[in-house]
Order: structure tokens, then C-alpha cells, then sequence
């Protein structure tokens, strides 16, 4: 098999989808109303519904989800007797953070250093785009030789879980004989790879609260329980003096069996700064992919512009937590509301409230549907061959598909590569990774097709 007409296909498509991605990158489809109007997000749908129809999709739908955001599905007829591929990518972002800080704006399409800058280029719009790219390409070489479904998730960055519930109260319509799980990426640039473990993820959001209300710092300071400085406490409990997270009752110590991530390269791709050490311990490849680790993403404080001379009443943070696989995520959020209370110091009283959970998961790299990918991607790649590795973030609609479709192989692949950066300012794609990316999987529906003939 020669990749050469595929790759010639997708290359003269690149400026096409260099275009659809900056429209597509154009919508601010955060899905939290508080940060976004929710606009933006039923647009950012109303856009890949009319790519798919535009494709020759049939059965185009805006599925609204339980948890009131909405799910792009469309369906594409293969050939009589051929399998069904499920295509997945999300089309909603994670907020800009800081828009000041992005050297162009955030929702701006925008070239620089050989690469694509905007919120959701890889993470995962650009996904979108990838599985376009592969359809047409086979569109213009002898067909798309496989029936085709796609499903664009409108909530996967808030972890609502509002494609899973509608999937498990509809559990014909994803199903299929193989699903590609477009939203992961590469181990690094160039170096073609299918995730083989995710970890699961729960969000909590926990209030402290001591006093009725703020009190002058002179007049009460010193006596008076600052909620602000128990938050501080409480939150330093749940992690070691060496960084190791310690949620009492979770464990920490798995190692990871698989390919390794050198420190060295870690600290380069994570922009770690000079004469600032890593946290934990194990190899880099234990931490990120096989033990939980905890993150304060969020506290609620005043700003140290206007600051007044004052003792809190309350403090709010709002806590990540990621569950490798061999744990389960229901459990690690007890432990973790568990370890929260019994951990304020001062007496002061605990809220937690749940916003978001998800399983980790395992692929079985050694199903038959990853031969064909490996196939596909040493020929998009030419020189080098197909690894495995994990993911350190979650995808939480995977288990539930498992779950449905005992049966399907699920492979996971896609474009956030170390220096897309992802969920930071200034995330990026490739816009070679996309090419080859979309190369490899137009090949991979033709392997898998014809592995499955007979």
C-alpha cells in the first residue's frame, strides 16, 4: 500500500482546513454560561452540523444533553456490509484564563513560528478538522470505504457528563464496530502515538467558612479564625513536603511499565523554570500517567489590589483531582470530600459540592483495529513506527462507550503534542500533525475496511 494519493489529497487541502479551523476557533463555545453566553456554543454546533451536512451527511442532529449543552451527530452510509467507524471529537474549549497574556487573541486563528495559535486548535476543534480532512481525502481516492458516524461533544471540558447520559438513554446511536477518539495526541511532534491509559478526573469545589463576617485584622486578628488562612491549611494537607499527593486513603505509589518520559524533556516541555524541581516521586511516567495527582485550579479570595486590612468569614477553592486507571473515581471523590473535612483546621465548617467526575480508562492496544492504525501511521510517518503511551487527562465519555459497546475497539489518537499546550495560554497545533494525523487515519479506515472483508 502506498500512502502517496491520500497525503497528496489532504496536502491540498491544508489551506481549506487552515480556513474552517479559523472560523471553527472564531466561537467562544466555553460551556459554563457564568464565563460565556451559551451562544456561542449553540453557534459553535449549528458550524459542524452544517460541515457534516455538507459532507453528504444524513440524520445531521443537534442532540440537546441532559446537562443542557448540545452534541453534534451525523451519520455517512458505507458500502453494503461494511463495519462502522464512530468518530469523536469535542467541539466546546477551556476558557482563554488570562487573555492578556496570549501573544495574539485567543479566539483568533493566528500563524506564527509554523504553527496555528487559538483556544481549541488542538485541543479539540483541530480534531474536528482532522476527521474532515480524512473523509475527503478518501472521498477524492475511491470513497470512504467504512460507514461513518460522527458525534462532536458540546460539554467534555466541563466533565457535566451530558453526552454519557444521552448515550446511555440512547445506546443504539454511537454504536459501532470501532471508535476513534480523536482528542488526545503524540507523545511529541513527529512521533506517531495512541494513547493506551487515561486518567479519570473529579472536581470538587469546597467552601470554609468561620465567622459571620469579615472583621477589621487590627481590632480581631490574632483570635479571630481566619477562613482564608484555614483554606490555605487545609489545602497544603493534600500534598506531601516532596509534592506527592496524600488524600488520606488514596493510593500513590503504581509505576508505570510502558514508554518512559525522560526528566529532562519533561521539564523542557512543560517550561519548568530553572532551578525549580519536579514534584513527587517515581519516574515522570509514574506521576503523569499512573498515580493520582491533585490540583488547586481555582480559589476564591480578594485580589491584592483592593485588599482591605481584614480576617475572611470564608474561602472557596475548587480542586482537580485525576484517578489513574486501576482506581475508581466515585471512590477517590469519597475520599477525597472525606479527607476535606476531616482535615479544616479551627472547627470551621465544610461544604463540598461535586461538579464533574470521570472514569479512567485502558485501551487493549492488541485488538486487531490497532494493527491497521499502526499500519497507517508508519506509512503517514514515514521512518518511524507506531508507540503507546498514557495520558495524564481524562475523556470521561471513553468508559461509557466501553460500557455500551463491549465489543468496539477504541483507538485514541489526535493532536495535543507537548508543545500545543493545551488548557494553557498560547495553545497552538501543528499544522504538520494535522496533515499527517489526517493521513493516518484516512488509511487506517482503509486498513481497517479491508481487514475486515471476508
Amino acid at each position: 500500500m502506498t500512502a502517496r494519493p491520500i497525503s497528496e489529497t489532504v496536502a491540498s487541502l491544508m489551506p481549506r482546513a487552515k480556513a474552517e479551523l479559523t472560523e471553527l476557533v472564531a466561537f467562544r463555545s466555553v460551556a459554563d454560561p457564568a464565563q460565556f453566553p451559551r451562544s456561542e456554543c449553540e453557534a459553535a454546533a449549528g458550524w459542524v452540523a452544517d460541515a457534516l451536512r455538507a459532507e453528504d451527511f444524513q440524520d445531521v442532529a443537534l442532540l440537546d444533553t441532559p446537562d443542557g449543552t448540545q452534541s453534534v451527530y451525523g451519520y455517512l452510509p458505507g458500502p453494503a456490509g461494511a463495519p462502522t467507524v464512530l468518530l469523536y471529537a469535542h467541539y466546546d474549549v477551556q476558557p482563554p484564563l488570562d487573555e492578556s497574556a496570549w501573544v495574539s487573541p485567543p479566539f483568533e486563528l493566528t500563524e506564527r513560528d509554523g504553527r496555528w495559535f487559538g483556544r481549541g486548535a488542538a485541543d479539540c476543534k483541530g480534531g474536528f478538522i482532522m476527521h474532515l480532512l480524512a473523509l475527503r481525502a478518501l472521498k477524492a481516492n475511491g470513497g470512504v470505504p467504512v460507514s461513518v458516524k460522527v458525534i462532536a461533544e458540546g460539554s467534555e471540558e466541563q466533565g457535566t457528563g451530558g453526552l454519557e447520559q444521552y448515550a446511555e438513554a440512547h445506546p443504539e446511536l454511537l454504536a459501532a464496530d470501532t471508535i476513534v477518539i480523536g482528542d488526545t495526541g503524540n507523545f511529541r511532534a513527529g512521533l506517531p502515538t495512541v494513547t493506551a491509559t487515561l486518567r479519570g478526573m473529579t472536581m470538587l469545589r469546597v467552601q470554609l467558612d468561620t465567622l459571620e463576617g469579615n472583621l477589621h485584622s487590627g481590632q480581631f486578628g490574632g483570635a479571630a479564625p481566619d477562613a482564608l488562612a484555614a483554606m490555605i491549611q487545609l489545602l497544603a494537607s493534600l500534598r506531601a513536603e516532596d509534592g506527592t499527593t496524600t488524600v488520606d486513603g488514596l493510593t500513590a505509589d503504581a509505576e508505570w511499565d510502558g514508554l518512559q518520559y525522560p526528566e529532562g524533556e519533561f521539564r523542557k516541555d512543560a517550561k519548568v523554570l530553572d532551578g525549580v524541581g519536579l514534584i513527587g516521586t517515581g519516574t515522570v511516567a509514574d506521576r503523569i500517567w499512573a498515580r493520582p495527582a491533585v490540583t488547586v485550579i481555582g480559589i476564591d479570595c480578594p485580589p491584592v489590589v483592593g485588599a482591605t486590612p481584614s480576617v475572611q468569614a470564608s474561602a472557596r477553592a475548587q480542586i482537580s483531582l485525576r484517578v489513574p486507571p486501576g482506581q475508581d473515581a466515585a471512590e477517590a471523590t469519597k475520599l477525597l470530600t472525606a479527607h476535606l473535612e476531616s482535615h479544616a483546621p479551627w472547627g470551621a465548617r465544610v461544604t463540598v459540592e461535586q461538579v464533574g467526575q470521570g472514569q479512567p480508562f485502558r485501551a487493549d492496544i492488541t485488538s486487531p483495529a490497532y494493527t491497521s492504525m499502526a499500519e497507517a501511521m508508519r506509512l503517514a510517518y514515514p521512518g518511524e513506527e507506531m508507540q503507546s503511551s498514557g495520558m495524564g487527562g481524562s475523556i470521561p465519555l471513553c468508559n461509557t462507550l466501553a460500557a455500551l459497546y463491549p465489543q468496539a475497539e477504541i483507538l485514541l489518537i489526535g493532536l495535543s503534542e507537548p508543545e500545543a499546550r493545551i488548557h494553557a495560554v498560547n495553545e497552538s497545533v501543528s499544522p504538520q500533525e494535522l496533515e499527517r494525523l489526517s493521513v493516518a487515519e484516512a488509511l487506517f479506515l482503509r486498513n481497517y475496511a479491508e481487514s475486515r472483508k471476508g
